[in-house]
């Protein structure tokens, strides 16, 4: 599964490339990462041993500038999915215009079975590994699936006993205390919800009268849906991975999360009515206006896509929907918003703190709010514009203008069109 997710996130780079009058080689550029380093970690357990542990960074291309992205901690995390992941930053920080390539970095571990003191020793390997690969100005690491703050304050604080000087601009998605950025925490959700409050009108939506499913429960997901409810939209299900809870008469998100962190579970959470207890499959196939699919790739595909009863998609997960799976919806009128565009809130407020982390100067949570709006909504609607003028989905729109500006940068440099003038 893992090499298709690589194969078809380049089917999405040919697709756009239709679109577009762009030089060949910006193409061939982008097929393949710049770089991809592997690593074993050999990290001292608590009972004396040494346990190897497989680890990966890719920095995908950094034309626009240095490369971003998280570092995921995950027992099935492999070199494919590590690449892909760094194939969608590269065009996520080209659609909101962010001067950044994109990048990637993976563990393969159940942190589950690790101590807080290994985890910490696991987390400070990984920059010892990969130190000369990264940096302020080169690559620039963040949180991800199973990563937090205190991962990133012991990582950055490893990078700084490297070099032998504070360096808080190495990684971003730091606690505040280490120079993180206000509004960092939920930036990823309140991006989404930027986007959709946005498209609102043309989507046919609103609040009070629209019915939202979220499949997933993590810390994206809570946020965009306690936005979402606080504007007065209905949130009829929710998720985590082991459990789905659905009540038409809807369900306070913060209630939710407040017995998710009791019981681990959403299952048995309280809810408006009478709740049905579902699991994550038949969550995606509920009755709803707004699906939010935000947990982990390929949840709708060929096999299920028919089964989307909602009108109106949005992707906070990475990858929620396989080619096959979005040529159904697309035959059936569903209208996808993208990840690349959908999730770009928590890469845009990373920018924010390393550009706060290099002035030495930080923002209040209201100019970081501000700014992130002020990103996402001119992006979205150029994004929409694109999609109306040329007959396509937003996700190919999406790609079309990520590619467009990644493509400008790559043509500044000289492509074979200028090479074969004569002077």
């Amino acid at each position: 599964m893992a090499t298709d997710l690589f194969t078809t996130a380049r089917e999405r780079l040919d697709n756009a490339a239709r679109y577009l009058d762009i030089e060949r080689e910006v193409i061939e550029q982008l097929r393949y990462p710049k770089e991809t380093l592997a690593a074993t970690l050999l990290v001292r357990m608590d009972d004396g041993s040494r346990r190897a542990f497989k680890a990966w960074r890719c920095r995908y291309n950094d034309t626009r500038g240095p490369t971003k992205g998280g570092i995921r901690f995950h027992p099935a995390v492999n070199v494919d999915e590590v690449m892909t992941l760094a194939f969608w930053m590269t065009f996520k920080c080209a659609v909101v215009n962010l001067p950044f390539g994109g990048a990637k970095g993976g563990v393969a571990v159940d942190i589950k079975t690790l101590s807080r003191a290994e985890l910490e020793r696991l987390s400070r390997s990984y920059v010892e590994a990969f130190s000369r690969f990264i940096g302020p100005e080169r690559d620039i690491p963040a949180p991800d699936m199973y990563t937090n703050g205190i991962v990133m304050a012991w990582m950055a604080d490893e990078y700084s006993t490297i070099t032998g000087h504070p360096s808080p601009a190495i990684i971003t998605g730091k606690p505040v205390a280490l120079g993180g950025s206000l509004g960092r925490d939920d930036a990823t959700g309140r991006g989404g919800y930027y986007v959709l409050d946005h498209l609102k009108e043309g989507l046919g939506v609103s609040p009070k009268e629209t019915r939202i499913v979220l499949q997933g429960f993590g810390n994206a997901s809570f946020h965009c849906a306690r936005l979402l409810h606080d504007d007065g939209y209905r949130i009829i299900g929710l998720s985590d991975s082991t459990s789905a809870v659905y009540d038409p008469d809807g369900m306070d998100p913060y209630a939710v999360m407040e017995h998710k962190n009791r019981t681990q579970r959403v299952a048995g959470a309280p809810t408006r009515g009478a709740a049905r207890e579902l699991d994550n499959a038949e969550l995606l196939e509920a009755e709803c206006d707004v699906l939010i699919p935000a947990a982990v790739e390929n949840q709708i595909t060929e096999a299920n896509a028919a089964n989307i009863k909602a009108p109106v998609i949005l992707e906070l997960a990475n990858g929620p929907v396989t080619p096959a799976g979005d040529a159904i919806l697309d035959e059936n009128g569903v209208v996808v918003v993208p990840d690349i565009l959908a999730n770009s809130g928590g890469v845009t407020v990373s920018y924010f703190e390393w550009v706060q982390n290099k002035a030495g100067y930080y923002w209040p949570v209201e100019e970081v709010h501000s700014k992130l709006k002020a990103i996402m909504e001119p992006e979205t609607r150029k994004i929409r514009e694109v999609a109306r003028d040329k007959a396509i989905s937003m996700r190919t729109a999406a790609y079309v203008h990520a590619l467009e500006r990644i493509g400008d940068a790559v043509e500044a440099r000289g492509t074979k069109a200028f090479f074969s003038q004569k002077n």
